[in-house]
């Protein structure tokens, strides 16, 4: 069962969630473009068990705070900081997807102090283009809503196999739901985001544990764009599912068992 707050930071306010014993080692989830803290239902009870897991929906999705655009991952890394302050936790493992797992890859650059270790999932260090992610922004911010319900129609393609999105038609109804109801001007600016971060040249000062996790047919970043982070970042080590792009859900048994065995053994003892 789970905790939801708005939650005031220095940086504006967040919807969190927060489950599992309070004395344990901290975990965050974070979400990937085009969803909220609700895409890691199917963790949630596995993980609480033995963390404090705190969820957040990033600038721009669900409950969380809607600021002028454009947006950064200094920023919204940033914002990860300001939620662990306004909580008063000084230290956690950290778990993103996609455009979260880009948030993880800027964390173990820039803020080691912080985060005992990453599972940077789904991601890259350069995902897609500048160009494309600003013709992207640019319908959202001229068409508004109905340009949210046109990347919810076609979210399936990029987000799952083809043969899960038939054998698991609700679950996929719901991520398009999720995607189809986030404020478009709040997804444009994590688009400028994503357009204008390139981490390739600093992904090797990351010296904390870190997993990469990928699924085999992921086709919005490769299995390729995992390989080269692994060989980057000497801490690292690889694991690849079978599964698409949105890999927690897909599979997420195995999601579960992997990403809790390399924490298992990364976490701190208090």
């Amino acid at each position: 069962m789970k905790e939801l707050k708005q939650l005031q930071t220095q940086r504006g306010k967040f919807r969190v969630a927060l489950a599992g014993p309070k004395d344990a080692p901290v975990l965050v989830f974070s979400n990937s473009l085009g969803t909220t803290l609700d895409m890691w239902a199917p963790q949630l009870s596995f993980f609480s068990k033995n963390f404090r897991v705190l969820l957040y929906d990033t600038r721009g999705h669900g409950g969380s705070e809607i600021s002028s655009a454009p947006y950064t991952f200094d920023g919204l890394g940033q914002d990860v900081l300001a939620i662990l302050d306004a909580l008063e936790i000084r230290k956690a493992a950290f778990c993103g997807l996609s455009m979260g797992g880009h948030i993880a890859l800027w964390l173990g650059i820039h803020a080691a102090d912080r985060i005992h270790a990453i599972v940077a999932c789904n991601t890259a260090a350069k995902i897609g283009t500048q160009q494309a992610w600003q013709e992207r922004a640019e319908l959202l911010r001229n068409q508004g809503q109905d340009a949210m319900q046109q990347l919810a129609k076609t979210a399936p393609m990029r987000w799952f196999t083809t043969q899960f999105t038939k054998q698991q038609s609700t679950v996929v109804q719901q991520m398009q739901q999720q995607l189809a109801e986030i404020d478009p001007l709040g997804y444009a600016a994590c688009c400028d985001a994503l357009g204008s971060s390139d981490l390739r040249n600093d992904i090797a000062k990351i010296t904390i544990p870190t997993l990469i996790l990928t699924g085999d047919k992921d086709p919005v970043t490769t299995v390729q764009d995992a390989q080269e982070l692994q060989k980057a970042i000497t801490s690292s080590r690889l694991a690849v599912l079978l599964a698409s792009h949105i890999s927690n859900i897909e599979a997420k048994q195995a999601f579960n068992e992997v990403v809790g065995g390399f924490l298992g053994q990364e976490a701190p003892s208090n």
